[in-house]
């Protein structure tokens, strides 16, 4: 069984846990605390010097760690991770996206919000990143304006990247009203028959 280390109520673990609820995975799950310095122990740093989660361990001992290159290790082989050059090439156009123009300004704003419960100090830095962060809708929206998922037809892991803070999107104070496309893509990956949500593996 694999082992996951990670905090539910931040996307990049969720990503995971919602991949493994697709494709039947069992795990065990590791609750990590950010703000307690659960990621800067001992223990912690042995299974990942970087300190960050999520962080999956194989039943060998061997341990991966950043949360796109943990998902492309759980697709193989499975219709998330298309074989097709073209295709798998821009299943990582968007997972890098995610990672370079879509977290560092959605996450990061949510974390403030959400996490931090926006204190004085970092208001400054959370209105900036609204700029960024609907940019990266734009992009998104134009895209999910011609395609049902954003690598074309089918949901890969492409959108399980994405989907992970776009649709808690609100808590980092960014409207998706004029965003339609992205709105029914939204509702397009929530439909899935294993969808699981952030509340349910909270309460669960």
């Amino acid at each position: 069984m694999y082992r996951v280390y990670g905090d539910v109520q931040s996307g990049n673990c969720y990503k995971i846990k919602l991949l493994m609820s697709h494709l039947g995975l069992a795990d065990e799950w590791i609750d990590i605390d950010l703000l307690k310095g659960e990621t800067e122990t001992e223990e912690f740093l042995d299974k990942n010097p970087n300190g960050k989660i999520p962080l999956l361990e194989l039943p060998s001992g061997q341990c991966l760690s950043e949360s796109n290159a943990i998902l492309n290790y759980l697709a193989v082989g499975s219709s998330y991770l298309p074989e097709e050059a073209w295709t798998r090439a821009k299943v990582l156009q968007w997972q890098f996206f995610e990672q370079y123009s879509h977290e560092p300004y959605i996450a990061v704003a949510r974390f403030i919000a959400k996490y931090l419960e926006l204190p004085e100090s970092r208001r400054a830095e959370f209105e900036a990143k609204q700029k960024g962060g609907y940019k990266a809708l734009s992009v998104m929206e134009k895209q999910l304006g011609e395609t049902q998922y954003l690598a074309g037809a089918e949901m890969t892991i492409a959108d399980i990247s994405l989907y992970a803070y776009t649709h808690v999107a609100h808590e980092g104070g960014f409207d998706l009203v004029d965003y339609p496309a992205v709105r029914r893509w939204l509702d397009r990956v929530a439909s899935h028959p294993h969808h699981v949500t952030i509340a349910q593996l909270v309460s669960g």
